[in-house]
C-alpha cells in the first residue's frame, strides 16, 4: 500500500479499501454529527456492513476507473500507523470525457490544519497528470463554508448554484458548483511552487 506525505506534520494520504471498514466506521462514529451537517456519508456508513459496502463500492469504481477514495491519517504517539481523520475522493470519474467530481470530509479533530486542501491537491494532480482529466468539479452545500473555502484555495471558479437540489436529513439545500480546468490547474500549481520555492 502506498502513502503520500501531506507535509511536515506527518499526515499521510492513503487508499481506503474494504478491509479497513472497521477503522472507517470508528472514524465515522467520532465525527458523525459534524460530518453529517453537510454531506450524506455520515448517514450511509452506520454499521460494519454499510461501512464495508461503501468502501467496496469505491473499490468497484476504482476497478472500473470511475471513482476513487482516499483516507487522511495523522500520526499517533504510539506510531502504529496513525489515526484516520478524514478523506478525499473522486465521487465520479468519466475518463473518456475528461471530467471528475472531487469531494472531502473531516472529523472535528482535524479541522483547520489544511489537510483537505493538501490531500485534494494530490488527487487533482494525479487526475490531471496521469488520467488526463480536463475538468474537476466540486459540488458543495451553499451552507458549507469550510468546503467552499477549500474550493477557493484550490483555485476553483464558482459556476453557479443549483437551488434546493439536494436533500439531507429531510431538508432541501442549495448546491454550489465549483470547477477547475486542467490548464488553470497547471498554471496555478506552477505559480504556487514558484512562490513556495519548490
Amino acid at each position: 500500500m502506498f502513502a503520500v506525505p501531506l507535509g511536515e506534520d506527518g499526515a499521510e494520504l492513503r487508499p481506503l479499501e474494504p478491509w479497513q471498514a472497521e477503522e472507517f466506521l470508528e472514524h465515522m462514529d467520532r465525527g458523525r454529527e459534524f460530518i453529517g451537517r453537510h454531506i450524506g456519508l455520515a448517514d450511509v456508513v452506520t454499521d460494519p456492513a454499510s461501512s464495508r459496502a461503501y468502501l467496496q463500492s469505491y473499490a468497484d469504481k476504482a476497478a472500473a476507473d470511475t471513482g476513487r477514495i482516499y483516507g487522511i491519517w495523522t500520526p499517533e504517539e504510539s506510531g502504529r500507523g496513525g489515526t484516520l481523520v478524514g478523506g478525499v475522493l473522486f465521487r465520479t470519474m468519466d475518463v473518456p470525457h475528461g471530467t471528475a467530481e472531487a469531494g472531502c470530509w473531516l472529523e472535528p479533530s482535524a479541522v483547520g490544519r489544511g489537510l483537505v486542501t493538501r490531500a485534494s491537491r494530490v488527487i487533482i494532480d494525479w487526475a490531471v497528470d496521469e488520467r488526463g482529466i480536463h475538468r474537476v468539479e466540486w459540488l458543495v452545500s451553499a451552507a458549507n463554508a469550510p468546503s467552499i473555502a477549500v474550493a477557493r484555495r484550490l483555485g476553483m471558479t464558482k459556476e453557479g448554484v443549483l437551488r434546493e437540489s439536494y436533500t439531507s436529513r429531510g431538508e432541501r439545500h442549495d448546491m454550489e458548483i465549483w470547477s477547475v480546468l486542467a490548464p488553470e490547474w497547471r498554471r496555478s500549481r506552477t505559480e504556487r511552487r514558484e512562490r513556495e520555492g519548490t
